[in-house]
């Protein structure tokens, strides 16, 4: 494995902790109370980069995450691919190389 595929992966681990850690506080409310808590305080507090490893990672399976982030997934934004909001702001990759070999 490599130093790069370490770091992704200790990564994936603490946004699961993070996202397991807002759940455990949110267990003491009512369930409906809880699933909206752990939605609104990923939606405000998560960049859109942490949201989509998160569904990444719940889309892979759901086993290591708290009933409470998987019940609230379906109230998370999903953001969108990086592919899909360059095109929303109308970026279609670098330009071609005009007279590069000039």
């Amino acid at each position: 494995m490599s130093h790069d595929e370490e770091h992704i992966m200790s990564t994936k681990e603490k946004l699961v902790r993070m996202a397991n850690q807002i759940a455990d506080f949110f267990h003491s409310k009512p369930r409906e109370e809880g699933i909206a808590g752990v939605a609104e305080h990923i939606n405000k507090f998560w960049e859109p980069r942490m949201r989509r490893q998160l569904f990444e990672m719940l889309d892979g399976g759901t086993e290591n995450f708290n009933e409470l982030v998987v019940a609230a997934s379906a109230r998370i934004k999903r953001p969108k691919a990086p592919e899909q909001a360059d095109k929303n702001i109308g970026y279609t990759g670098p330009a071609p190389a005009e007279n590069a070999a000039r």
